[in-house]
């Protein structure tokens, strides 16, 4: 009982302050947290904030990028407006909302990206986490190739199946991978940043992070071990669409 009470005051108290602030939530702390441990982000830079939604990241973000910089923010949530920054409501994984961020970047290399993405969470931790980590996967497919050389991707991850084989999916590209907790993120939250500096470029168009991530999980969970399996029977059964009445 008497933890439970600390953990509710500190994210009271983070809440707090995110209120006298101005932010919009807690977590525009972690960001500050991670910005003062690894100064990822500059006056000027063009950054791509993923899962923006509430908008505390973009009103951090354009603190640190300045009036020369430009936040660009995608989420499935609307977002009230970041003075400066540009949110968009919008699935990233769908190419008809790439093809809008690609438009709004005018073809502008990113200098940093910042994910707090999280998928729709069901209870079920093994569905979740799959879900989670999949999806994390596909965000560094397509925003890779937008980063510049030497950029950073910072993400937010949940301890788990298939963290250390997305590491390793991801190692080829940075020259620097470190995990941190920010002080802002809850005692009792299995999340940990993903913080990947240095970025080489030239690997992003032969390499697929959802590639080598799944096939790295697979390979663990033992996924290629496929026995025969009973002899398929052809059959006339088909699924058909209930007439709306």
């Amino acid at each position: 009982m008497a933890d439970h009470w600390i953990e509710n005051h500190k994210r009271d108290s983070w809440r707090r302050q995110a209120k006298a602030s101005g932010y919009r939530s807690r977590a525009a702390f972690k960001l500050k947290q991670i910005q003062e441990r690894f100064d990822l982000i500059s006056p000027g830079d063009v950054i791509l904030d993923v899962g923006c939604h509430p908008g505390g990241w973009a009103q951090v973000g354009m603190e640190l990028v300045g009036e020369t910089g430009f936040v660009l923010g995608v989420d499935l949530e609307p977002c009230q407006r970041v003075e400066g920054a540009l949110l968009l409501t919008g699935d990233i994984t769908e190419p008809h909302t790439q093809e809008r961020m690609l438009a709004e970047l005018a073809g502008r290399p990113l200098n940093a990206i910042i994910s707090d993405i999280s998928p729709n969470i069901t209870g079920k931790w093994d569905m979740d986490q799959a879900v989670a980590m999949t999806l994390v996967a596909q965000v560094f497919d397509f925003a890779l190739p937008l980063l510049c050389k030497g950029g950073s991707f910072t993400t937010k991850l949940f301890q788990g199946v298939g963290v250390e084989e997305l590491i390793m999916a991801v190692k080829p590209f940075f020259a620097d991978i470190r995990r941190f907790s920010p002080h802002a993120s809850r005692n009792s939250s299995s999340e940990v940043f993903l913080v990947c500096r240095k970025f080489k470029p030239w690997k992003a168009k032969k390499l697929s992070v959802l590639h080598s991530y799944e096939t790295a999980l697979n390979l663990k969970l033992g996924g290629d071990d496929v026995d025969e399996g009973p002899e398929i029977i052809q059959s006339s059964f088909s699924v058909r669409r209930k007439k709306d009445e």
